[in-house]
């Protein structure tokens, strides 16, 4: 689910983010996807329920080995970038230019984390760009270079300026208060993050897709899904529920629910809505609920809440060894310079990279309540609940070309969501209303 990553993302990441991921990825955050029309039609009778087609098995095969190797590459150049800055000392080169440049103390700080953004966003170009071409050659993305450089561009552009607010307010506080900052950080992080989920869907993701209410276009959907709301008993109506012009950008299949409050709303990409029968939708639909019902998000938040104490207690210590060790050699004097902010930053990076497992292993059992709590919701609803998970997740899976069989530790370390192999596996095998039973979340 999207706004599940745009949590941890929001939190683990407030040091280095003003704007979330895009959603868009590789593994996608939709629970729906098959291998074509007829693995909907007929129940698997194998183990694997997630089949591909001869020649998508080779491409799928090919492609998730590109995009691991893109995926290592960038978290181990990411790394090296930092490592680059403090070394060479061309971070303390830049506080030194900010400070000739002006005598206004905060001026001199959006100065240096501008140029922060400015150059990560530039060593990161090459293999995003590399990343970009190769969706193109696999036709998961139909974006032009034109349209993606200029996604890149308001990327940028939001970093820099809300970035460098949120950096200058922090590398403040670290000023300020060298021996507590870690605190006021960790107690600040959340409420940034909170604020952020609430913003995002009415301030940001317009600003690179387009909208309009789902039952503009799709009002019979929309009457279908109102039979899931009353089922579930959740509080979307019809007005926060729209559809996503995903289709001038991607062929992939997606959907999420996103904000919270009054923000709150369920997203569906017209590539999905085009291309799914209702009742799929229906099971997208009761997965995404299944996120609010089981109050996912919460718990999400409260989890990583704890985590991070130790995460900003841990990476100001590793921050301050390393300034200790290797400041004079990088012409940083304490962790309240700017350039000694950055340390705290490539300490956060380093701590985050070793408990990406830990992140994601929660994510992957939220994921899979909430393909259970799906499955549930549309019972009675649909003929097959079964059949039409399977389907849905075969479709997920050709749309992104997913790995059949990915490895286990790649899984374990990197999929936010369960393989869609797994997923389609468990759908396969998943009926409590055999011999008069009942789900996990429904008593019927």
């Amino acid at each position: 689910m999207r706004l599940l990553r745009i949590c941890a993302a929001a939190i683990c990441g407030v040091f280095l983010l003003a704007v979330w991921q895009r959603p868009a990825m590789g593994q996608a955050a939709v629970p729906a996807a098959t291998a074509g029309d007829e693995a909907g039609k007929q129940p698997p009778q194998s183990d694997q329920a997630y089949h591909l087609p001869p020649d998508k098995l080779a491409k799928a095969i090919t492609l998730n080995k590109i995009r691991l190797a893109l995926e290592i590459a960038g978290t181990l150049w990411g790394l090296a970038v930092l490592w680059l800055l403090l070394a060479t000392r061309t971070a303390a080169g830049a506080e030194a230019w900010v400070q000739r440049v002006t005598r206004l103390r905060w001026v001199q700080g959006l100065l240096f984390f501008a140029l922060f953004f400015v150059v990560s966003a530039a060593a990161s170009l090459p293999l995003d760009a590399i990343g970009h071409a190769v969706s193109r050659h696999y036709a998961i993305s139909v974006q032009g270079w034109g349209g993606w450089l200029g996604d890149q561009g308001k990327s940028l552009a939001l970093s820099v300026i809300f970035g460098s607010l949120i950096l200058l307010l922090f590398s403040w506080i670290v000023r300020v208060s060298p021996r507590a900052y870690w605190v006021w950080l960790w107690a600040i992080a959340v409420p940034l993050a909170c604020a952020a989920i609430v913003v995002t869907p009415v301030v940001i993701d317009p600003l690179f897709n387009k909208f309009e209410p789902l039952s503009k276009t799709h009002a019979e959907l929309v009457g279908k899904l109102e039979k899931v709301v009353a089922r579930t008993g959740t509080d979307i109506p019809p007005e926060r529920m729209f559809l996503m012009k995903a289709s001038e950008k991607s062929n992939g299949l997606n959907a999420y629910v996103t904000g919270m409050g009054a923000t709150k709303r369920f997203v569906m990409w017209d590539t999905a809505t085009d291309r799914l029968p209702d009742d799929e939708v229906m099971f997208v639909f009761g997965h995404e609920s299944g996120h609010y019902v089981l109050n996912h998000i919460p718990k999400m938040l409260s989890i990583m809440a704890v985590a991070l104490f130790f995460v900003f207690w841990g990476s100001a210590r590793f921050a301050e060894w390393m300034v200790g060790r290797f400041g004079a050699r990088w012409e940083i004097e304490t962790v309240g310079s700017r350039a000694g902010f950055l340390t705290l930053i490539f300490a956060l990076s380093i701590v985050g990279f070793f408990l990406t497992p830990a992140g994601n292993t929660m994510s992957r059992h939220f994921e899979h309540e909430a393909d259970v709590y799906g499955q549930e919701a549309i019972h009675g609803l649909v003929p097959d609940p079964q059949k039409t998970a399977i389907s849905g997740f075969n479709h997920l899976g050709e749309a992104w070309l997913d790995d059949p069989d990915p490895n286990p530790i790649v899984e374990f370390w990197d999929y936010n969501h369960p393989s869609v192999k797994n997923r389609a596996n468990f759908a396969a095998h998943y009926d409590p209303w055999a011999n008069g039973g009942h789900g996990e979340f429904f008593a019927q």
